[in-house]
């Protein structure tokens, strides 16, 4: 699975809340990266990934011979652990918007 993009809204995350805190801001990476763009990115590999685990486990569930057990339960793994992954940046980005809402002007 491709972190790159989850870890990259974490750093401008970061970013964005020592900027409200009043502390001087990392260097900017300058690779233009859209948040919007990384956040739907990631959340369309959760659900691939959600969406893969799923069929796999239907096909195992008919009978196909060429799935195994072990396959279908790395997968369920994997798409559990990314959607657990998302829950947290979730209620990091909820948080991050409740300190903003609070603060003072």
């Amino acid at each position: 699975m491709d972190t790159r993009g989850i870890e990259q809204m974490i750093g401008q995350m970061r970013a964005t809340a020592e900027a409200a805190a009043g502390k001087p801001a990392a260097a900017e990476s300058g690779d233009g990266v859209d948040f919007s763009q990384v956040l739907q990115g990631a959340l369309q590999q959760v659900s691939q990934a959600q969406n893969d685990a799923k069929a796999m486990s239907e096909q195992f569930s008919a009978g196909d011979p060429n799935v195994n057990l072990q396959d279908v339960m790395v997968n369920l793994q994997k798409a559990n652990l990314s959607f657990q992954q998302m829950v947290q940046v979730r209620n990091r980005l909820v948080t991050a918007y409740q300190d903003m809402m609070n603060m003072q002007v």
